[in-house]
């Protein structure tokens, strides 16, 4: 696939938002822009778990089902999910009804309280494993990186599940941890100007 595309308004993007209209959104307001809120952090955490073997379309077009299903992703209350809560999303069609990924966002919403009465948010632990890029950078040249390898296991040891280096990756380009947005692509720039201004967390 092509790093950049051309769309309709003559803007150049990133060219994985030529797969579907529905990505132009998403990307020109979210992907990429960095992001310091706990329940935003642990959502996309968690999609992109369900994402895991599926198209990020598959998920953005059910992610509203999602945030029904999942108590809004507040991960204090997913907490409190149990095995009723776990046959009941089993029956909601508007998720994926992928058990093991059910149960695993239920896990690692445990997993989040704990980060958080150890680091004090979930913003500030991420935010420690931010990409700094150099002027040789590639964007959008891998799907892992050192950081997202170490983050994966240090996530791991503190007993999350589904939370790969791949997985991770992806969460920490969504979440504004690295600008992997194309080097021409029109958002580039505008998360960059957003970058300046952003208290990173501690």
């Amino acid at each position: 696939m092509s790093k950049t595309m051309t769309g309709l308004d003559g803007l150049v993007r990133c060219g994985w938002c030529a797969q579907t209209t529905e990505f132009i959104d998403y990307h020109d307001r979210e992907w990429g822009f960095p992001v310091d809120d706990d329940i935003r952090l642990f959502e996309k955490l968690c999609l992109e778990s369900f994402q895991s073997g599926l198209s990020w379309r598959t998920i953005l077009a059910k992610r509203e089902n999602f945030r029904q299903a999942f108590a809004g992703f507040d991960f204090n209350k997913m907490a409190k999910f149990d095995h009723q809560d776990v046959e009941r999303l089993l029956q909601d069609a508007g998720i994926i009804r992928h058990r093991g990924k059910i149960e695993a966002v239920i896990n690692n919403a445990k997993r989040a309280q704990e980060l958080v009465g150890e680091a004090g948010s979930l913003a500030a632990y991420f935010w420690q494993f931010e990409m700094l890029v150099d002027e040789g950078f590639v964007p959008q040249s891998a799907s892992t990186s050192a950081q997202s390898i170490t983050l994966s296991k240090e996530l791991k040891k503190r007993g999350w599940k589904f939370v790969g280096p791949t997985t991770v990756y992806s969460f920490m380009q969504a979440m504004g941890l690295v600008n992997d947005h194309a080097l021409d692509c029109v958002g580039r720039k505008e998360v960059m100007r957003v970058r300046e201004t952003f208290q990173k967390p501690v």
